[in-house]
């Protein structure tokens, strides 16, 4: 019994294709937010004084913020992931993950940002003309379906691995 039991704890190393492939798509989405950064300030720079160039850096960047968020929740995920699975890390206090339910809630709270990054953009880019209310209003729906689900979880005691500092 204690060579399947061997085996199957080392199981828990397949985590390590998540956390990898996290962390891969994170560091892209961070490099290409970079790289398209640079390139937006630089023809920023190139017409200064342009006020249909000057929204245009303003909408450009928020939806870099919008790769730099999807990118920080790639890698919350990823050593998340890593210190539930394989072992802790030495990270700040307030990145430290001790359950699943607290990866889950830091995943919610990105996206809840990403969402509202994601309207400011549209806001931004408005012609007058076409209608945002529905876009709007499904964000709205995502954001209170999260906040009702995160509330109902917290609200009902949580999890025991919440509630015992991440241990079940």
């Amino acid at each position: 019994m204690d060579f399947v039991d061997r085996i199957i704890s080392q199981t828990r190393y397949m985590v390590i294709i998540a956390v990898a492939a996290s962390l891969a798509l994170a560091a892209t989405l961070f490099l290409f937010g970079a790289v398209h950064a640079v390139g937006i300030i630089a023809d920023t720079i190139a017409a200064l004084g342009d006020a249909k160039k000057t929204k245009a850096f303003a909408i450009a960047s928020v939806e870099i913020v919008d790769f730099f968020l999807i990118a920080t929740a790639l890698y919350i995920v990823g050593i998340g992931l890593y210190e539930l699975f394989i072992r802790d890390l030495d990270l700040p206090a307030w990145l430290t993950i001790t359950s699943l339910e607290e990866l889950k809630q830091r995943l919610i709270s990105v996206i809840v940002v990403a969402l509202a990054v994601a309207f400011l953009a549209q806001v931004a880019n408005w012609d007058g003309a076409s209608n945002l209310l529905p876009f709007g209003t499904a964000i709205a729906v995502v954001v209170v379906a999260l906040g009702a689900f995160s509330f109902l979880k917290y609200a009902r005691g949580g999890s025991s691995a919440h509630k015992n500092g991440g241990v079940p």
